[in-house]
This record gives structure tokens, sequence and C-alpha cells, in this order.
């Protein structure tokens, strides 16, 4: 957690103008003069980094619109990196409606892609303003953005969905209170027959998949709604099919297997299989493993426990030796001695 915040005051001292005063550059001479950036002789931005603008992440974007005055002309009024607007960490826990608004306004009606990454600040209202300005959405994702309610979903997707039928995949995953009736009326605006809907729900999803499939990778045969019933609890939530290879086979004779959404058949975080009764070991963070993933990880010189992947950046380094300490041993143990 202290390194992630390191990188962040990192990025931002980075694109602080206070930063360039001062700094040396080394010449390429052989009399290893120096030379202040002042002494440089100022132009605008070489051609090649106003191309690669619009690959950007939005929090770097951002940050590069401050270093001088033509990356900010650049960023302002290019339309191609406001095409597809995707809000993650850390901006997405101060992404509020008026900043939303502000933002999408720059693609003039061109927006393709609005993702926003548990932004929980976002209201009905602020989505549906976006939304009526920019029709041609068609990649709409609003998972665990809690501040959401179906109703106001629902409004957004049938607007998209009333004139250019271009909207194309809904992600609304950890929008709390949807309901059966719901997920009916959204696959009905999105014209989705029983026909076409089994096709699509014959491909497979994987647990260990969901959180890393990037926003700007979707195939079209992907589901257009990431929510579909559980077949086991009946609850509208992400349903997982299982890579384990027993599973396989089960699937292929038509037999019963392990498919249902996390809360009734827990998944291992590095793999996607289903776990068994007497497979799980001891994790650092609250995440399950399997065996066979368990085994791999490296563990805690302490404690001999291991983080998920997605939780490794919470290890700490030690002077003197390999490996690493979890963060509950380094608070019982080292923290005694400093």
């Amino acid at each position: 957690m202290k390194n992630s915040h390191i990188v962040e005051n990192k990025e931002h001292e980075a694109v602080n103008g206070s930063m360039l005063r001062g700094a040396v550059l080394p010449s390429l001479g052989h009399s290893q003069k120096e030379l202040t950036i002042q002494e440089v002789e100022r132009g605008p931005p070489h051609e090649a980094l106003l191309l690669v603008l619009a690959y950007l992440p939005l929090f770097e974007l951002l940050n590069m619109s401050e270093v001088c005055r033509s990356l900010r002309d650049a960023v302002d009024k290019d339309v191609l990196q406001w095409l597809d607007i995707i809000v993650e960490k850390p901006l997405n826990m101060l992404f509020s409606d008026e900043i939303m608004i502000k933002l999408t306004s720059k693609a003039n009606g061109r927006l393709r892609t609005l993702a926003l990454m548990s932004c929980t600040k976002i209201t009905d209202d602020g989505l549906q303003q976006v939304i009526e300005k920019n029709p041609l959405i068609n990649r709409l994702y609003l998972p665990a953005c809690t501040g959401l309610t179906p109703e106001g979903i629902m409004r957004a997707v049938k607007t998209l969905t009333e004139h250019y039928q271009a909207l194309k995949c809904v992600r609304i995953n950890g929008v709390y209170n949807m309901k059966k009736e719901h997920l009916e009326t959204l696959s009905s605006y999105l014209q989705m027959n029983p026909a076409k809907m089994e096709g699509q729900m014959q491909q497979l999803c994987f647990f260990h998949d969901h959180r890393n499939i990037s926003v700007l990778r979707v195939e079209e045969s992907y589901r257009p709604i990431d929510l579909e019933i559980c077949p086991r609890c009946n609850e509208v939530r992400m349903v997982f099919d299982c890579p384990r290879e027993t599973c396989k086979k089960k699937r292929e004779r038509a037999m019963a297997e392990c498919r249902g959404c996390y809360f009734c058949i827990p998944r291992c975080e590095e793999c996607g299989k289903c776990i068994e009764v007497e497979e799980p070991g001891e994790v650092v963070c609250a995440d399950v493993l399997c065996s066979d993933c368990w085994l791999q990880l490296p563990k805690c010189n302490f404690c001999n426990r291991p983080y998920c992947s997605r939780h490794a950046n919470l290890q700490h380094s030690t002077s003197g030796s390999t490996g690493f300490i979890c963060c509950i041993c380094h608070v019982n143990f080292i923290g005694d001695f400093m």
C-alpha cells in the first residue's frame, strides 16, 4: 500500500511544472558540461508525442495536459483521444457528474465507450445527460457504480437503443437491487431474441478473467450483458464456468456441471477453478486459492501463507534475505523491533 502511494506521488511530481525548474541535463560533449533546462532552446513538443495521446489512460492524459501550453491545447482540442473514456483508479473515487459531463463534452457527441469503473459518485441524472448528448455509445460499462439505480440504467440503455442501435455491451455487475425484471427489460432493449441470446450465453465466462479483461478488448461474440440468472440460487448475478478438466468433461457430456455465481460456487482467484471442500490453503488476503495455485505462489517468510496476484503489492520486502513478509506478520513481528 505504501509503495502504491509512492508511485502515485511520483506521477504527480512528473507533471508538476516546478520540477522542471533547475533540472540538470548532462551534455553529450567530452567536457561533461552541465546545462539547465532554461538554457536549452524551447519549442513545441515533438510531433511523435502528439500521436500517442490517444493511447494514454485518462489519468496520464490529464496529467499530460498540465505539462505545457502546447500539450494542453493538443489534449483539449483533439477529439480523437476523447472517443473512449475509461475511468479507473485513482480517478474513480473523485469522479462526479460535473466532471463526467465536462470530460465527455470533449467528444462532441461522438463518444463510443463510456467505462466508469467503481465510480460511486455518478448519479442517474448525470448519466442520462451524457447519454442524451452521445447517442453513438456502443459500450457502456458501469460496474460497481453504486450511486446508480436499475431504473436509471434502463432509462440510459433505452435512450441509446431507440434510434441508432449502436449499443453492443453493457456491464452492470455491482449495481444494487438488480432484479429479473430489470434484466429482461435490458435484454429487450438490446433486441436479444431467444436464439441469439442462447448462442451468446454459450460463450464461456471464467472467474479469473472477468477482473482482467480490458474494457477496450471486447469481442463481438462476448455476452452483451454481464449478468444473468444463476442456475443455483436463481438470483441476478455474474455466472461463471469452470476451467477444471473434470468439469469440462461434464459440460461436453451435458452432465450437471459446476456453473453458478461466486456465492454458490467459490472459485480460485488465480485460475478460476471451482474449489473442493478439502482443497483451500490459508491465504493472507481474503481470496480463495486452489491447491495447485497455492503451491506455486511465493509464501511469507514467517507464516508461510501466500498472497494472490491481485494483492501481491501488499508484500513487504526484507533486506538481506529473499522472499517477503506479509502485512500481518510485518505488524506483529517486525513492528516490535522498530
